[in-house]
């Protein structure tokens, strides 16, 4: 919206600032900030009084997470909140990407409260069925994934990129939606896996969302493109405001949810911060490489599968519990031991992302 103020400029005054995507994904980054602090408290004593004993606790996971029994979710909704109206503010809204982000993440943000509150109202950890939430997910994820085929460049469209072979392609055809798809759906299910523990999810999001941010505002620059070998992607670099916002908007709710939590992410923010991971990826043409930025999600989301499938084969269990970080607490770990260094991975992942980048 405020991109719009250039128009009062003649090219060499204040206004002009705001043709900078740099500029403005900075002023995105302080809104959502200023979001969250300003808003965090209220929201919370609003979802503590709405909500009574807050998120139910699994009577069968860690005997740890008996004690937080009573701290409201739905925390994700101050994310949300945040990186939108930053989005809105900094952000070209005649960005076909930035527009198609950003549905995703309100549209997974949809299915996560509605998640949220079937638990709360049933006091019941299950929420809505798992075959509701995919098919939602993958009626979302269809969209934007046709979506973004419409406004790649006409030698990408349908075509899979891979890092480091600069000139390697594969052309999906029909099946570079289905593949969106899976990529989307992949990645907030993924996230909402790994919000288990507090601040465990919202930091690597963050980390992933700082890389891909970069990627995004590379992609979209031909000179950035020429130099690094990778392919240009024109109208990306937009992407880096809703990234900014996202940064922004996570560590204001990380302000909360440090240990001991006051308040949960919860589906809300989980699904959605992982679809907009996804959706970016899309967008950018580095599906792969979010696999490489998101290991931990993957590892998370891959320790269930293996899990799930082990023992319905043999009745017995791969890990002590799943996902993996509960693993680890079975073990005897501290949460924040967990915590931060799941965090430390996450960086080293991302900076084997960035590398990707170069390497060609």
């Amino acid at each position: 919206m405020l991109y719009w103020l250039t128009a009062l400029s003649d090219g060499g005054d204040f206004f002009n600032l705001y043709r900078y995507i740099t500029f403005r994904a900075g002023g995105a980054f302080l809104t959502a900030l200023c979001f969250g602090f300003v808003f965090g408290l209220p929201l919370i004593n609003v979802l503590r009084k709405r909500q009574g004993k807050g998120q139910p606790i699994r009577s069968d996971g860690p005997e740890g997470h008996l004690v937080k029994a009573g701290t409201p979710t739905m925390g994700g909704l101050l994310i949300v909140g945040a990186v939108t109206t930053s989005t809105l503010l900094w952000a070209r809204l005649d960005n076909p990407f930035v527009i198609m982000v950003l549905f995703v993440t309100l549209a997974f943000a949809a299915i996560g409260f509605a998640d949220d509150y079937a638990k709360v109202t049933k006091q019941d950890h299950a929420g809505l069925s798992g075959k509701m939430r995919l098919l939602l997910g993958f009626l979302i994820a269809g969209v934007a994934g046709f979506w973004a085929a419409q406004f790649h460049p006409e030698e990408l469209t349908n075509q899979l990129a891979f890092p480091i072979f600069a000139d390697l392609l594969l052309n999906l055809g029909f099946l570079f939606v289905p593949f969106a798809m899976i990529v989307i759906v992949g990645s907030a299910n993924a996230v909402n896996l790994t919000d288990g523990l507090d601040g465990l999810a919202i930091m690597p999001v963050m980390i992933a969302a700082g890389t891909f941010g970069v990627i995004a505002y590379a992609v979209g620059r031909t000179d950035f493109t020429e130099y690094l070998g990778v392919h240009y992607v024109p109208g990306t670099g937009e992407i880096l405001v809703f990234s900014a916002g996202l940064i922004g908007g996570g560590l204001g709710f990380l302000w909360y949810n440090a240990p001991p939590a006051a308040v949960f992410m919860g589906d809300t923010g989980s699904l959605a911060l992982g679809g907009a991971l996804g959706a970016i990826a899309v967008a950018t043409k580095h599906e792969i490489v979010l696999a490489i930025v998101g290991g931990i999600f993957v590892v998370e989301a891959l320790s269930v599968i293996i899990q799930v499938a082990y023992f319905k084969r043999t009745g017995k269990r791969v890990f002590l519990m799943a996902p993996i970080h509960h693993h680890y607490e079975k073990k005897g770990w501290a949460e924040p031991q967990i915590v931060i260094r799941f965090w430390i991975i996450s960086l080293i992942l991302a900076m084997i992302g960035l590398a990707t980048l170069k390497v060609r």
